[in-house]
């Protein structure tokens, strides 16, 4: 499903994707996908990048090009790593669904608004009231949230489970709500920014 939702993403920044068949979790096949995007101006990876044994594409970054930062403090998508190859840039994205379509948000939809030279990089942001309570915690949260506007503001609703793997987190979602860390609990009503969705 992250081929899909991130060419499709791609082409709703101005980009043209260019969908690779799939890596299997080795050196040599993830290597031969790299040679394989040779030519790209960007390229993207979802997956491989965090922690377990099989997690390769950041050691493979590392062997061909360099790596300039890994893991970043939002929830979801704290696996992310960024480097280039041959001077082409490279983001790797979570592997989780959710978590690889808001970092792909977050990071590597400016990075392409940006290398297209467009003007604006970012989604709008408006403030939000929450409509429920929010649990603070040690990372940036970006909660799937639908807006609903009233006559005294905007109000975020969260789209149901949050967990990075809950694509249906994402199908009713107008923005993502931005519950900064910290600790204890933002109430009913706090304003909070809101990434817009869609322009």
């Amino acid at each position: 499903s992250n081929a899909s939702l991130l060419a499709a993403a791609v082409r709703a920044a101005g980009g043209e994707p260019l969908v690779l068949p799939s890596a299997r979790d080795t050196v040599a096949d993830i290597r031969a996908r790299f040679t394989e995007a040779a030519g790209a101006d960007l390229i993207l990876t979802s997956g491989g990048v965090s922690v377990g044994d099989f997690d390769l594409v950041r050691d493979v970054l590392a062997a061909l090009g360099q790596v300039d930062f890994w893991r970043v403090n939002v929830r979801p998508g704290k696996p992310l790593a960024f480097g280039r190859i041959d001077g082409t840039p490279l983001v790797g994205l979570p592997g989780n669904p959710v978590s690889s379509a808001v970092t792909f948000e977050l990071f590597a939809r400016p990075l392409l608004r940006q290398m297209l030279g467009c003007a604006a990089l970012y989604r709008p942001q408006i403030p939000v009231r929450l409509a429920a309570d929010a649990s603070r915690g040690d990372r940036r949260h970006y909660a799937r949230v639908r807006l609903t506007f009233t006559e005294t503001g905007t109000l975020a609703h969260v789209t149901g489970d949050q967990g990075s793997h809950r694509l249906t987190s994402l199908a009713g979602a107008d923005a993502l709500a931005v519950i900064p860390e910290g600790t204890g609990i933002l109430p009913v009503g706090a304003v909070v920014t809101a990434l817009l969705l869609h322009d």
